[in-house]
């Protein structure tokens, strides 16, 4: 039956830097208990995680980076949502950071910004000042598997633990998706 360790080895964080892209190595303090798992990089995608490895897709949350605008101004922030919802960036998300318009990054901006592979950007380790919107499911999922940084890996932790990073906060910002 799936679950959030699936079928993966997984060890303590800190002890694996190697399987860490360097921003989130660097702030691994902020989330002692973190784990670490090797995986294929061909399935970092979540379905294709979820599958290979066991992983239950409510147990898996995606981080999405977003670039809020208003005038000249222009503000990003992590968007973390379980895979089985999606998060309202038009609405709630918007909203929140006060933005006239808003959008999903740029590949090459997303990657430039945080320093993290494309499909394995997390909200460990973002830029100083960025807002981290943790949807209120995955906070309450208990261990939930995120990107390590790297598409290579995974890191597990639990929902609380994403609120301590900088930046955190609460919020509904999601619904289950159809």
């Amino acid at each position: 039956m799936p679950s959030a360790r699936g079928t993966l080895d997984w060890s303590p964080a800190a002890a694996h830097p190697e399987l860490l892209a360097a921003p989130v190595a660097a702030a691994l303090g902020v989330v002692p208990r973190a784990l670490v798992a090797p995986i294929d990089p061909t399935h970092a995608d979540t379905a294709a995680f979820c599958t290979a490895y066991d992983v239950a897709m409510a147990a898996s949350a995606n981080c999405v980076v977003v670039a809020g605008r208003r005038g000249d101004v222009t503000t990003y922030a992590a968007v973390m949502v379980l895979a089985t919802h999606r998060a309202d960036v038009n609405g709630v998300v918007r909203r929140h950071l006060g933005a006239r318009k808003i959008s999903f990054a740029a590949h090459d901006d997303a990657v430039g910004r945080t320093q993290m592979e494309f499909g394995g950007i997390t909200p460990v380790g973002l830029p100083e000042g960025w807002p981290v919107l943790v949807d209120d499911a995955v906070a309450s999922a208990g261990e939930v598997v995120i990107g390590s940084g790297l598409r290579r890996s995974k890191l597990l932790l639990t929902g609380e633990d994403l609120l301590t990073l900088p930046g955190a906060e609460r919020l509904a910002l999601a619904q289950p998706a159809g």
